[in-house]
This record gives C-alpha cells, structure tokens and sequence, in this order.
C-alpha cells in the first residue's frame, strides 16, 4: 500500500495559532511527517512564517508586513511571528513544505533559497504554490524540490512542466478522485492535495492512492492512515 505523507497545514492550527514555532511543534508532536509553512518578505528582506499580507487577521496589526522592519514585527507581535530560520532549526529533521503566497519575485525567491541552505536544510525542504512563483524558486534553485499547486483539473502545459520541472502536482482536493491520481502517476509525477479537514473527505483521499494529505488535522489523518495500513496488512496463520 503507498505511504501518505501526513503533513500539518500551517502546523496544528485549531490547537495553536497558526504558523508559529507552538503549532509546528504541536503537529510533529501528534505524527506529522511534514509541516506547511508559509513565508513571506519583511521590509528588510527577512523571511519570516506569514499567509496575510498583513497583521491584521492573526495579530490585530493592519499593517501590511512589507512595510515593517523585522524589529518591527517583533515588537508588534512579541515575537510571535518566526523567521524561516527558526522555523527549520524548530523542526530538526523533518520534511518542510514552503508554501509562498502571492506573486514573490526572483529576488524574494533567492533570499528564501538561501536562507534554506544557511539552515541546512536544502535536503529536507520543498516548496509548493502556483507557476509564478514556482518558476521563481527554479529560476533560484535549479535543483529545489517543487509541488506545483493546481487549481483545475486540465492538465498543465508541457512548456510550464518542463520550465518547472516540478516532483509534484499539488491539487484542491475537491478536484481529486482515482482517475486524476491515475493520470498524475502515469505522467511521472507524486501527487499532493489541500486542504481536507473532515474524516469523509480524508477517507476518499487516502482510497484514491494520493501520495499526500495538507490538512489542519493531521492527527486525525495519521490515525486514519495508520488504521487503514492496519487492515490492509496480511493477518498471521
């Protein structure tokens, strides 16, 4: 039976606010193999764990974060918000999905490439969102591990494929059935999903014969998971 990637969207976030070093730990704690981060740019150029533009949702700041010093991140949020290298030293070993919201540049894209391999962790991170972006990280990294994100089911042109060179094709899950996971396999390619929360939709995923699972309840697919390699394993005579 394929092995799916459990990895915790954002880290554990019904149990500590999302993409802060308490939530990645906690969705590691509770049997993720992975965590999805998201990473954005301060004023000054340091990545730091964000989805918003702005610190408005997660930290009552509408400011948008492009504008702040990473100092004044800090003192705003009381060091609540990480920076990419803490999040990769808070994580040791483990496999870390870098998702980059918006449309960030090759330059956004390099000082997040590099910061990656001043942490050491150029071997145990990968990075997923749309072609824009995708292209930007390649264009950084030639050799960087990439989910590329899919919002339909069409299937992607050849040119942005060959451009991208991608391992993964990361899909809505609502989009994903056994067919489409079929076609992803047969084209060369690992198949990733986001974002399902509920145990009927977990369940479908892991029938389709999807390689990995981006939820916000990542113990809940882990047990899934395990139950279901559990029954499917050959009983002793």
């Amino acid at each position: 039976m394929r092995h799916v990637t459990a990895v915790g969207h954002r880290g554990d976030p019904y149990r500590e606010r999302e993409n802060t070093l308490a939530s990645l730990r906690s969705a590691l704690h509770r049997g993720a193999d992975a965590v999805e981060i998201d990473v954005r740019l301060t004023r000054d150029g340091v990545p730091v764990l964000l989805h918003d533009a702005t610190l408005k949702r997660l930290w009552a700041h509408d400011r948008p974060l492009l504008s702040l010093s990473w100092e004044e991140v800090r003192g705003l949020t009381e060091d609540g918000v990480p920076t990419l290298s803490d999040a990769l030293a808070a994580t040791g070993g483990s496999r870390v999905m870098i998702d980059l919201p918006g449309t960030p540049d090759v330059r956004a894209a390099r000082r997040v490439v590099e910061t990656v391999r001043e942490s050491g962790a150029g071997d145990r991170v990968y990075y997923c969102a749309g072609a824009p972006a995708m292209l930007a990280v390649r264009a950084a990294d030639p050799s960087a591990e990439i989910a590329l994100t899919r919002t339909t089911r069409a299937p992607a042109r050849a040119g942005l494929l060959a451009a991208i060179r991608p391992r993964w094709l990361n899909y809505r899950f609502p989009l994903v059935d056994r067919a489409l996971a079929e076609r992803v396999h047969h084209d060369g390619y690992l198949l990733s999903v986001w974002t399902p929360d509920t145990r009927r939709s977990l369940r479908r995923l892991l029938a389709a014969g999807v390689d990995s699972i981006t939820t916000n309840r990542v113990d809940v697919l882990c047990a899934l998971r395990d139950a279901r390699a559990g029954a499917s394993a050959p009983r002793r005579p």
